[in-house]
């Protein structure tokens, strides 16, 4: 899978918000892939930089602290949930997601231009879909989201995985389809979307074992190597 110097980790950097942060409880796709990597291939670093609450623009501020300092062979990045969310429990409610699409893709774009420059690869992943778990339909459940529709927060959440997945394809970076995912097991009966994301928006470990199983079968395709 790699090739790499004999003294050298091959480091990856897993970049996010709070769905990539770690969290009591929960085994994250990071500790999966750390766990398993080094089982197989021993020199592997794995660095989780998820902070809570963060968007693409949160990620630019401290991309070199959290990222470049790293010098990461491989990034991971998966922002857009906070970046689509339209605030609308503020007072007065926000009419406009925290982040335009405009500007999500120009973050992604910039990100990606940057790691690119410093030789890392990237691999690219969607928002999730999200659920009206109790305290999200309390606090979003008002126009122009619609509560009585079981589909009804993904409003946004659809369009910007589907920025992501333009952008893999224009700049020739690896996407990992989550949110499609997500609908594929729900509908085929395979997994409860409700039950992978008990609070509506963060996935449980089984959740986090979805998104580590189809992490490595991208990593396994990768020309990888450690400069």
């Amino acid at each position: 899978m790699f090739s790499q110097k004999a003294e050298q980790a091959f480091t990856i950097v897993a970049f996010g918000d709070s769905i990539t942060a770690e969290r009591s409880g929960v085994v994250t796709y990071s500790t999966l892939l750390s766990q398993e990597l080094k089982a197989k291939k021993g020199k592997v670093n794995v660095v989780n930089a998820g902070i809570g609450g963060n968007t693409t623009a949160h990620a630019r501020e401290r991309f070199e602290k959290d990222v470049i300092s790293h010098r990461p062979d491989l990034v991971i990045v998966q922002f857009g949930n906070n970046d689509a969310a339209i605030d609308v429990w503020k007072d007065p409610p926000a009419q406009a997601p925290r982040v335009m699409l405009e500007d999500y893709e120009s973050n992604l774009v910039w990100m990606i231009t940057k790691l690119k420059e410093q030789k890392a690869k990237v691999i690219l992943v969607t928002p999730l879909p999200t659920r009206w778990a109790a305290k999200i339909k309390e606090l979003y459940g008002k126009p122009p989201y619609d509560p009585n529709d079981p589909d009804g927060f993904n409003l946004f959440n659809r369009r910007y995985a589907d920025s992501v997945r333009k952008i893999g394809k224009r700049m020739n970076v690896r996407v990992v389809d989550l949110f499609q995912k997500y609908y594929d097991l729900d509908r085929a009966g395979e997994r409860s979307m409700d039950d992978l994301l008990p609070d509506g928006l963060h996935p449980n470990s089984e959740g986090h074992r979805i998104e580590a199983d189809m992490l490595l079968d991208v990593i396994r395709k990768m020309k990888l190597g450690v400069k």
